[in-house]
């Protein structure tokens, strides 16, 4: 086995904890879930209720980050984004991707509880509950032609079908993330589940930890430019490819090392063609056929541009964050990286264990690391304080 360094271990396990306090943040509560929940199944017996035949037996399930558990909160806005999909599983005719929209609006304008809250976007309706949450409702229809299960959604002029698989997708992501890792002296990790809770300083789930802290430092990246900003399903979809890829390759010291090698390789699996001198780019669906999720690359340059901008500055962003010394620095390159509120909740709860060492009489003081909770090689002890002016 290599020797690994107990104080650059030490250090990297601050910054895994930091950046699982800092995902933590982010993401929607359990609460806020458990009320979100009983939100759209009241939307589903609202529509199964409808005297439309259409929509008899529609079915709402949840898909995006949500149902992969990878939410991250807006920046300039206190409301996640909970997308939904509204199948129809049976259609014994055809119908259009507006008429299906137009049946589900129709419902839920009626209704008095929905129709204040009702929000026509290009694809789906969306409900706003202020300060909360929104819920996103896609209309769907089967996929005859897949056979994964595919379903097919609205494109956003309403006049095709496009091809869709939230279910498969959800179950894909669900197998690569539950690939346990081999994490040196990390026995904990690397023999259970890796959305298992992990000992203390450890990701819970390094995953869906890795694809938040992305999309994360997306959103600050691109805060006054959304438009051009890196889709979550691209980076969901290549940070996925990447762990599976890292894992089944590779052991690691650290969890904060398998992390730095995803995004690291995340770009491997985008293909580029050119033709007629112009570049095409593709990032197949591999739950359905059709499914580019970078088609719009091709259309519009820049936003091929914007990723790869952006995935280098990510990746400089982490390298820095890895060598970031003292809790102080560590706050400030996590605040460059994920905004001021996610490094504050992060630093405050590694505070907190430090002021619970110091009480207990366990801090010390290390090289290269500062404070630290660890028994270290060459670790300074720390007398514990009463906080009255004496130590003992």
């Amino acid at each position: 086995m290599n020797y690994i360094d107990p104080m650059l271990e030490a250090r990297k396990t601050q910054i895994v904890e930091a950046l699982e306090v800092a995902c933590e943040y982010l993401e929607l509560s359990p609460s806020q879930f458990a009320l979100a929940k009983q939100r759209w199944e009241g939307v589903g017996a609202c529509l199964v209720r409808s005297d439309d035949p259409v929509l008899k037996t529609i079915t709402i399930y949840l898909q995006g980050s949500t149902a992969l558990q990878t939410t991250v909160k807006p920046i300039r806005a206190n409301e996640h984004d909970v997308d939904l999909v509204a199948n129809v599983p049976n259609i014994s005719t055809p119908i259009t991707p507006a008429a299906l929209k137009k049946a589900v609006g129709d419902c839920l304008r009626g209704n008095g509880n929905y129709s204040p809250l009702l929000e026509e976007m290009p694809r789906c309706w969306r409900l706003n509950y202020a300060n909360e949450f929104h819920l996103d409702i896609t209309p769907s229809i089967p996929n005859p032609n897949c056979p994964l299960g595919g379903e097919l959604v609205p494109d956003k002029t309403l006049k095709e079908w496009k091809t869709s698989n939230p279910k498969a997708y959800k179950w894909l992501f669900e197998q690569r993330a539950n690939i346990a890792p081999v994490i040196r002296l990390r026995k904990s990790i690397a023999a259970g589940s890796a959305r298992a809770g992990t000992e203390a300083g450890g990701f819970k789930g390094i995953l869906h930890r890795t694809v938040q802290g992305a999309k994360r430092h997306r959103d600050v990246m691109f805060v006054d430019d959304p438009d051009i900003a890196p889709l979550s399903v691209i980076i969901t979809t290549l940070t996925s490819r990447s762990y599976e890829w890292c894992v089944t390759n590779f052991e690691y010291d650290h969890e904060l090392d398998l992390l730095l090698d995803v995004v690291r390789h995340m770009p491997d699996t985008i293909v580029m063609r050119r033709v007629d001198g112009r570049e095409q780019w593709f990032i197949w669906n591999e739950t359905t056929e059709g499914e580019n999720f970078a088609e719009k690359w091709t259309r519009r340059p820049e936003r091929a541009e914007a990723f790869f901008q952006w995935h280098a500055r990510y990746c400089s962003d982490l390298a820095e964050l890895e060598a970031a010394r003292g809790l102080d620095r560590l706050h400030d390159v996590l605040a460059r990286l994920f905004g001021p509120r996610p490094a504050n909740a992060a630093i405050d709860r590694l505070t907190e264990r430090v002021s619970t060492a110091r009480r207990a009489g366990n801090l010390v003081v290390a090289p290269a690391i500062g404070l630290s909770v660890t028994a270290l090689p060459g670790a300074t002890s720390v007398r514990a304080n009463t906080f009255f002016g004496s130590t003992h």
